[in-house]
């Protein structure tokens, strides 16, 4: 140290923060240790306010805050308290220009997210976009080696240690940029044009929300992360009852809620490994529960099933003697939820979450993305076009739709049977549209005579027709589109069927 250089007296330590959680015991333990606290606005009269020794940031830099506290740290004598190098020449520029090193930033962001997610205007989400905050946080993680820098409330304690290892300061220094990244990209996607559907950099900014067991098997390790500030059904559902989520139980939960969204009237959905395995419209919950179970009884052991309804104790009660992993409605009754944490403890009963749908969707590759924007045409977008001389009846058009709409949340090759509002075949998943057929006539077996039958893509070939026909299916619906479509026509008016065109499909992969 050479003679015009000053030894700082006390530790430094700048601490400003909206999120203000364990703020006031961290700062009184700092300054129990010997520190000196620099603080701004509500956090310094929160400390203030405790009794807790704080020094305004103004009275270090010797100006005041200016443009509605717009400006309060954008200063050299913080900037440069905090970015010294404390083995080079550097300390003695700070005794030149009376500036006293920063040892440890303590900073999270103006409350930016929450702001948007609120629903504020334009003028009060940029108001809270944070400036000071971020630059400090950057030169304190740049500087890592000689500074402390936090932001998440979890850490103060590490701070308090006599000593840190370089290694958890360079940890801290990665968390500091990870939150201004995150933060920026909050930002971006705010600011950002509707019409710019795909452009050309995007920034996903993910939050861990819950740690898992495992992923889809015990050898994979998995978590659950939240994209920017959106909600989801399963994402935000509140567990009322039983074991903790699984990877496969958001999933599915995820895929069920999906399908059982798209219908008014009351409908249950029972879905395994992301397929629907039974859908059922009814006039209450209760039967819906019924039919959706009774349409594959094998195949809805062990699976997950949502409801539009609130869950009464009657229904609760029908589910008695079916294994099931999930049970997500918009909300159960009181009676009913204490009969099934008695007589299911192990099920997970759930409230759904709200649902605030992406535009687009994102589909990992292997180091990359597909994105796309979702699948989100209705029926009424659609213009049905009967191309057979058999037209359906009122009947068999409800049941069109309905097997449709199953149709859209299926994977693909699918192909789905109905009648009178409730699956009577499934086949999802399938390599071939003809075995995806096989497969739903197998699952419908007698109760195929009088259905209608869905497929999400057209038909290569005559095949499919002439296989449901030849069980009893009555009416088809499918894209269309084909190069063989007249034969697939003429097919279906050969063995007198009805046939409609929607001209849109829906692959799911």
């Amino acid at each position: 140290m050479t003679q015009n250089q000053k030894a700082p007296t006390r530790k430094q330590a700048l601490i400003s923060v909206s999120d203000k959680r364990g703020v006031v015991d961290f700062a009184r333990q700092l300054s129990d240790q010997g520190w000196q606290i620099l603080s701004t606005g509500g956090t310094l009269s929160a400390l203030q306010a405790a009794g807790v020794p704080a020094t305004k940031v103004a009275d270090v830099t010797g100006f005041p805050e200016i443009l509605d506290g717009r400006v309060k740290t954008l200063h050299p004598k913080i900037h440069g308290g905090i970015l010294a190098r404390r083995e080079s020449g550097h300390l003695a520029e700070l005794a030149e220009h009376d500036i006293q090193p920063i040892d440890l930033v303590c900073v999270n962001l103006y409350p930016f997210r929450e702001t948007v997610a609120s629903g504020a205007d334009l003028a009060t989400a940029v108001e809270n976009i944070d400036i000071g905050g971020p630059a400090m946080l950057r030169a304190a993680a740049k500087n890592f080696a000689a500074v402390l820098v936090l932001v998440d409330p979890a850490d103060y304690p590490l701070a308090l240690q006599a000593e840190v290892s370089q290694a958890e300061r360079q940890r801290l220094a990665a968390k500091a940029y990870l939150h201004t990244s995150s933060y920026d990209a909050a930002i971006t996607a705010y600011l950002s044009e509707p019409s710019d559907t795909f452009p050309a950099e995007v920034t996903l900014p993910l939050t861990q929300i819950a740690s898992l067991r495992y992923g889809e098997n015990p050898h994979q390790p998995a978590t659950v992360y939240r994209l920017g500030t959106q909600t989801g059904p399963a994402l935000d559902a509140e567990v009322l009852a039983g074991k903790a989520m699984s990877f496969n139980n958001y999933a599915d939960t995820d895929a069920a809620w999906a399908l059982a969204c798209e219908f008014e009237t009351p409908v249950c959905v029972a879905v395994k490994h992301a397929n629907p395995c039974g859908v059922a419209l009814a006039g209450t919950p209760r039967e819906a529960w019924e039919r959706a179970r009774d349409a594959d009884t094998l195949s809805v052991f062990g699976g997950v099933v949502a409801l539009n309804r609130p869950i009464d104790l009657e229904t609760a009660k029908s589910t008695r003697g079916t294994f099931l992993e999930v049970l997500i409605a918009p909300d159960i009754d009181a009676d009913a939820l204490t009969w099934l944490r008695e007589k299911k403890p192990d099920l997970r009963v759930l409230r759904a979450g709200k649902t605030l749908a992406p535009r687009v969707e994102y589909r990992p590759l292997v180091g990359g993305f597909l994105a796309q924007l979702r699948d989100d045409r209705t029926w009424d977008e659609l213009c049905p076009e009967v191309v057979t001389s058999r037209q359906p009846s009122e009947t068999e058009w409800q049941d069109l739709q309905f097997a449709w709409t199953v149709a859209k949340h299926a994977r693909s090759n699918n192909v789905v049977l109905a009648r009178g509002g409730v699956t009577v075949g499934v086949g999802a998943g399938a390599v071939s549209r003809i075995w995806a057929a096989e497969r739903a006539v197998q699952n419908a077996g007698d109760k195929a005579r009088g259905s209608v039958m869905a497929s999400e893509a057209f038909f290569p070939f005559d095949d499919v027709v002439r296989l449901v026909g030849s069980v009893g299916v009555c009416a088809i619906i499918q894209p269309g589109g084909a190069k063989r479509d007249p034969e697939v026509i003429a097919a279906a008016n050969e063995l007198g069927l009805s046939m409609v065109l929607t001209g849109s499909r829906h692959f799911k992969h």
